[in-house]
C-alpha cells in the first residue's frame, strides 16, 4: 500500500510539473501572438527551465528570437530543436525558419542548405521552394559583388603602383635639378678669366717646347762639328 501511494505521489507531481510548463508555454504564446516578443522569450525560457527538452518551447523560442531580430540566437535555437526532434512536419518548418534566419544574416550558402533540408521533409512547400530560389539569386549577387570589389581593388592597386613610380621619377628629377641648382654658377668674367688662364698656360707650354727643340738642335750641330 505504501508503494502504491509513493507511485501515485510521483505521478501527481509529474502531472503538476507538466501542467506548469504547458501553462508557461501558453503564456508565452499569448505574448507572442500579442506582438510582445521579448515577453514571450522570457516565458519560453522559463518553460525550458522546467523541462529543457520541451520541444515546443525550443521551437517557439527560436521564433521569438527571430521576431526581435536576434537572428544568431534564433539559428542556435533552431539547431537545438532540429538535433532533438524526429517529427517530419516540424523539422520541415524548423529548417525553413533556420533558412530564413541565415538569409537575414546574408549567410546564403547556409540558407540554401537549410531550405534544401526543409524540402526533403516537405517537397511540396512552395514557400520554401521560393525562398530557396531567392537565396540562390542573392548568393550569385553576393559573389558578383565580391568579384567586382576585388577587380576594383586590383585596379586601384595598379593605379597606386603607377602613381608611385611617377612620383619616384619626379622626385629623382627634382633631386637632380636641385643638385644642379646647388652647384656654384660661374659668371662670364670668371669664365673668361679661366679661358685666358688656359690660353696663357698653353702659350707657356708651346714656348717651353720651342726652347727645348732649339736646344736639342744646337746640341746636334755642336756634335757634328
Amino acid at each position: 500500500m505504501k508503494q502504491f501511494f509513493c507511485i501515485l505521489f510521483c505521478l501527481i507531481a509529474f502531472a503538476s510539473f507538466a501542467q506548469k510548463e504547458k501553462r508557461v508555454l501558453r503564456n508565452g504564446n499569448d505574448s507572442y501572438f500579442g506582438g510582445k516578443y521579448s515577453e514571450a522569450e522570457q516565458y519560453y525560457n522559463q518553460a525550458l527551465k522546467e523541462k529543457n527538452s520541451y520541444y515546443k518551447s525550443n521551437f517557439n523560442l527560436g521564433d521569438a528570437y527571430y521576431k526581435q531580430g536576434k537572428y544568431t540566437e534564433a539559428i542556435g535555437q533552431y539547431d537545438t530543436y532540429i538535433k532533438n526532434s524526429s517529427n517530419k512536419d516540424t523539422l520541415s518548418k524548423a529548417f525553413h525558419n533556420l533558412g530564413n534566419s541565415y538569409l537575414k544574416t546574408k549567410s546564403y550558402n547556409e540558407a540554401i542548405t537549410a531550405y534544401k533540408n526543409s524540402l526533403k521533409f516537405n517537397p511540396k512547400d512552395e514557400d520554401t521552394r521560393y525562398n530557396l530560389a531567392f537565396a540562390k539569386k542573392k548568393l550569385q549577387e553576393q559573389q558578383q559583388k565580391n568579384k567586382d570589389k576585388k577587380d576594383d581593388q586590383k585596379k586601384k592597386d595598379d593605379k597606386d603602383k603607377k602613381d608611385q613610380k611617377k612620383d619616384e621619377k619626379k622626385d629623382k628629377g627634382d633631386k637632380d635639378k636641385k643638385q644642379e641648382q646647388q652647384q656654384p654658377q660661374m659668371s662670364k668674367e670668371e669664365a673668361q678669366h679661366m679661358l685666358d688662364a688656359l690660353k696663357n698656360n698653353e702659350q707657356k707650354l708651346q714656348l717651353k717646347k720651342k726652347n727645348k727643340d732649339e736646344n736639342t738642335s744646337k746640341q746636334n750641330i755642336d756634335k757634328d762639328w
